[in-house]
């Protein structure tokens, strides 16, 4: 179907499993989240022959670096061509839905050439031990990257890989946020003293700030800035607002976009066993949890990454959220207010049912969006998009 009828189309969408990808359960019929219009795109692929590239990021000379999910860290000058950065990955675990995952660059990247990536780690064995976040130090011309010093963060909890988030944002006053998988585990979310279904808050060198929420609890808690998530994969500073917004990946009856509420309780708690029936926010259950600011009821939709578009040359959808959508195969675009409050849906016509799992949207130099696919071994590409009018 064209990209333009396909942004009018209403699409029915089967149940999603691991990752959203379609199952053969019965659809149940409820509306089709955001199908109005959008901007007028161009849209170019400047990488292919990827393998489900995660996540990307810029260095201040417009340097992009990404990384693919089975073990590899590229360097994009902007002129191109990429080229591979030598770095130790001889630890990593790489299965399910978790491998070298989310990556950022120091805000001060300038003087300490630093970033940092999410990575399944399982040491010198086969098995996986946990999640946990690394900090490197690039080389001036990008061919190299070293670890610097211990992890920021262990103890993400992993099973088979499935439902391992993981996001990695700076906020406004420097601290690192950390969106969390609950490793499907269904005792996770709700417990304080475990790192996964969470959004975390650390500085720089993995210590606790001493303004977070459980930091009085000691453990595990210090570190836990939100709970009771299923799987945190998007994370988006909004600008101007200092609000952290964070895209959870949801099961069969809903995906949910939040925004982060210090000390709040998101409500998911699938207890007994792992029930995937009960409600992301339960608020029969808990009833202050934190409402999502969107929801895509049924079908869901598989989202993951998100970005706010930045840059006059968008019009209108200047400050728009993007949300990368995996089953849904395109990009959710959520019009919200300085309070925090979603007041239009749209899709972007240029990329919907185009380009098929769209993961991780991320704005670079020039108010240009960027967006990585997520399809299979080697068929992945980076997609460069601008508008061209409304």
């Amino acid at each position: 179907m064209p990209a333009g009828m396909a942004a009018a189309a209403l699409l029915v969408v089967t149940g999603c499993t691991s990752e959203g990808r379609t199952s053969t359960s019965t659809p149940m019929p409820a509306p089709t989240p955001g199908r109005g219009t959008s901007p007028r795109v161009a849209v170019s692929t400047i990488e292919s022959g990827l393998s489900f590239p995660w996540d990307l990021t810029f260095t201040p000379d417009g340097t992009m670096l990404f990384d693919e999910r089975p073990g590899a860290i590229w360097a994009r000058p902007p002129s191109g061509p990429r080229h591979k950065v030598a770095a130790d990955l001889g630890d990593l675990f790489v299965g399910g839905e978790s491998g070298l995952m989310g990556m950022v660059v120091d805000p001060d990247f300038t003087a300490n050439r630093r970033f940092y990536t999410c990575q399944a780690y399982r040491g010198a064995g086969t098995d996986p031990i946990d999640i946990r976040v690394i900090r490197w130090t690039i080389n001036d011309d990008y061919t190299a990257a070293t670890r610097d010093g211990a992890p920021v963060v262990t103890g993400l909890p992993i099973t088979s890989g499935r439902h391992g988030g993981c996001r990695l944002r700076f906020a406004p006053d420097g601290t690192l946020h950390i969106g969390t998988g609950d490793a499907a585990t269904a005792t996770n979310p709700q417990n304080l003293q475990s790192l996964g279904g969470k959004t975390l808050r650390v500085r720089p060198d993995g210590s606790a700030p001493t303004d977070n929420p459980f930091y009085a609890m000691g453990g595990d808690a210090r570190y836990v800035y939100t709970y009771g998530h299923r799987n945190v994969q998007g994370l988006a500073l909004q600008p101007g607002t200092g609000l952290m917004w964070t895209v959870e990946h949801g099961p069969d009856r809903d995906d949910e976009v939040n925004v982060e509420q210090k000390g709040g309780n998101y409500g998911w708690n699938p207890v007994p066993g792992y029930n995937e029936s009960v409600p992301m926010t339960d608020t029969k259950k808990y009833p202050h949890a934190i409402e999502a600011r969107w929801s895509s009821g049924l079908p869901t939709i598989a989202p993951s990454g998100g970005t706010f578009i930045t840059g006059a040359r968008w019009g209108s959808y200047q400050g728009v959220l993007a949300v990368g959508v995996l089953k849904d195969t395109g990009l959710l675009l959520l019009t919200v207010n300085s309070a925090g409050t979603v007041t239009k849906t749209a899709r972007m016509a240029g990329v919907e049912d185009t380009y098929g799992r769209l993961r991780a949207p991320q704005m670079g130099p020039g108010d240009v969006l960027y967006v990585t696919t997520s399809n299979g071994e080697d068929q992945d590409k980076i997609l460069r998009i601008v508008p061209t009018g409304t």
